[in-house]
C-alpha cells in the first residue's frame, strides 16, 4: 500500500528541484518501516496533497513531518489526519505553510533554513591529512577530525536520495579558527560528487559562520526556505 501511495504522490514533487529534495527523500525513499504516508485526494480521486511522518536516527521519539498541499484547507486536514494530538514532532515544511501550521500546532524552536546547493564548477577540494573517514549513521557518509581521542570536527550526510544528499557540518569552538569544519565538509562534498549526487546544505538564516563556510566551498543559495520547528497538534 505504501508503494502505491508513493506512486500516487510522485507527480506532486520535482525530483530535480532542490526545494523538493528533502520532502521527496522522506516521502518517497525513506525506509518503509519508518514511514507513514497520508494522502488527500481531489474530487476526481487523484492525490493533490500528502503528509508523511518519518522516524529518523536524529530523534527516535519525535518523528519528522514533511508535506505538500495545494492550500490551507487541505494542509489543515492532513495535519489533523496524520498527527497524534499531544505528541511532539519535528517539522520541515515550506516557509509559506507556517501560518497554517501555527493555527493548529503549538510550536517552538523555530528556524528558517536556507537551502544551499553546490555549484560543482566552483568546488575546490581541501587536502587535510587529519581527516579520516568513519562509519556514518545508517551507512551514510561521515568524515572526522580527532584530537586527543575526541571528535572535534565532523561532516556527513543526513539523508541521500538518487538525486541529492544533505550534508551536516560540526566543529568544536577550538577548531573553528583552524579550518577543520571546512576540511571535513569538503571531504564529504567531494565524496558525494564522486557518487553522482548533488550535495545540499541547509543553513539557519543568520548563521553567518556556516554561510561563509558553505560559500567558500561553492555552495550557492537556491532561494528556497524551509520552516523548521518542533511542535505538537493542539486540542
Amino acid at each position: 500500500e505504501l508503494e502505491r501511495d508513493r506512486d500516487a504522490i510522485r507527480p506532486l514533487l520535482s525530483l530535480t528541484d532542490p526545494g523538493d529534495a528533502l520532502t521527496a527523500y522522506y516521502a518517497l525513499y525513506h525506509s518503509p518501516a519508518l514511514t507513514r504516508l497520508y494522502l488527500h485526494r481531489s474530487a476526481s480521486g487523484t492525490a493533490d496533497g500528502f503528509l508523511a511522518t518519518c522516524t529518523t536516527g536524529a530523534d527516535l521519539f519525535r518523528p519528522l513531518v514533511v508535506a505538500r498541499a495545494p492550500g490551507e484547507e487541505v494542509l489543515r486536514a492532513l495535519l489533523e489526519q496524520g498527527l497524534m494530538r499531544g505528541r511532539p514532532y519535528h517539522f520541515s515544511l515550506p516557509l509559506g505553510y507556517a501560518p497554517t501550521v501555527d493555527q493548529v500546532v503549538g510550536v517552538s524552536e523555530v528556524q528558517v533554513g536556507a537551502v544551499l546547493m553546490l555549484d560543482p564548477g566552483a568546488f575546490q577540494p581541501v587536502i587535510n591529512v587529519l581527516v579520516t573517514r568513519a562509519e556514518g549513521a545508517s551507512g551514510g557518509l561521515r568524515f572526522e577530525i580527532r584530537s586527543q581521542g575526541r571528535v572535534v570536527a565532523a561532516a556527513g550526510t543526513n539523508w541521500r536520495s538518487p538525486h541529492f544528499a544533505e550534508i551536516y557540518v560540526y566543529a568544536e569552538p577550538q577548531g573553528r579558527g583552524r579550518g577543520w569544519g571546512r576540511s571535513v565538509a569538503a571531504a564529504c562534498t567531494e565524496a558525494l560528487l564522486a557518487q553522482g549526487v548533488r550535495p545540499l546544505y541547509v543553513v539557519a538564516e543568520g548563521d553567518e559562520v556556516s554561510m561563509r563556510l558553505a560559500a567558500g566551498l561553492g555552495y550557492r543559495d537556491t532561494g528556497h526556505r524551509e520552516w523548521i520547528a518542533v511542535g505538537a497538534l493542539q486540542g
